[in-house]
């Protein structure tokens, strides 16, 4: 995970050569004359001095340490290299791009249900993107006891919580057990509002959490696909009653008009007779 070599040792740079990293610890304590920082696109490079942080660069490109670094950093501003005397110093780098991460619960959650004693065992699945939002956060609490923090860190923390707070909005929001899909989308607000405090703590923003699916026992995803099943049918029949319905409708209108034009013609030429002969007898 970037290993320098001799002849790169005044180089300080983070190559990301592994995903899903967000803090990385540049391995090497001494900082000699001449050294370079690169700095690049969705990177922060911090410097640190005696444990306390000594200043932050989020600028990409390349850097003399001597020139644009040292004159900009708290206590050692006024540092000056000597013959054999490098900066003792330490250089964290951030990884500030958010990074999405897949999810899911590690066994069946049982969630209360009617008539089922051990409850309903279900699982879940997703994704939630996260990112770095204060590195001071971040490096305060794991900098001390990590030369790098990642992706799955920030995963194995929320799984660790995720089953309660699964339970906890299913609860609140979970308006059908047996169709907790439909609810989806405001129960991963809430999971992502509680996480986002969670996280908040080390430093770290979820900036998003989905629910992609649910995952039920076989026998309840049978007893689902049935009544799927029964629902199209039923659908199916209303469909055909109601357009056979509306053939009755069209066709008893269709001989309700042909009978009252027939009527029609009756009356008028009856009438017409009566009027002729009411003519000829006065003629």
């Amino acid at each position: 995970m970037g290993i320098f070599t001799t002849q790169l040792a005044n180089v300080v740079e983070w190559n990301e050569s592994e995903e899903g990293v967000l803090l990385w610890k540049w391995e090497n304590d001494e900082i000699k004359k001449g050294s370079k920082l690169i700095i690049r696109m969705g990177q922060d490079a911090i410097f640190m001095y005696n444990g306390k942080l000594e200043g932050i660069f989020k600028k990409e490109g390349r850097y003399d340490i001597e020139s644009d670094i040292i004159p900009f950093l708290t206590t050692l501003a006024s540092f000056k290299f000597g013959f054999n005397a490098p900066l003792r110093a330490e250089v964290l780098f951030i990884n500030t791009k958010e990074q999405l991460v897949k999810w899911g619960t590690k066994s069946a959650i049982n969630l209360p249900a009617q008539g089922l004693p051990g409850g309903m065992p279900i699982r879940a699945f997703g994704t939630f993107s996260c990112k770095v939002e204060e590195a001071e956060v971040l490096i305060d609490k794991i900098a001390g006891t990590k030369k790098f923090f990642t992706v799955s860190d920030v995963k194995d923390r929320i799984i660790a919580n995720l089953d309660q707070l699964l339970m906890s909005w299913i609860g609140r929001e979970g308006r059908d057990i047996f169709n907790l899909q439909m609810d989806a989308a405001n129960i991963a607000k809430g999971i992502a509002s509680d996480l986002d405090k969670d996280m908040q703590r080390i430093g770290i923003t979820i900036t998003d959490f989905n629910i992609e699916s649910f995952s039920y026992p076989e026998e309840i995803r049978k007893m689902q696909e049935k009544a799927a099943a029964q629902a199209m049918v039923s659908e199916g029949i209303k469909n055909l009653a109601a357009s056979i319905s509306r053939w009755l409708w069209r066709m008893l209108s269709e001989k309700a008009e042909a009978a009252a034009e027939a009527s029609l013609r009756i009356w008028c030429s009856s009438r017409w007779e009566w009027l002729w002969d009411s003519r000829w007898c006065r003629g």
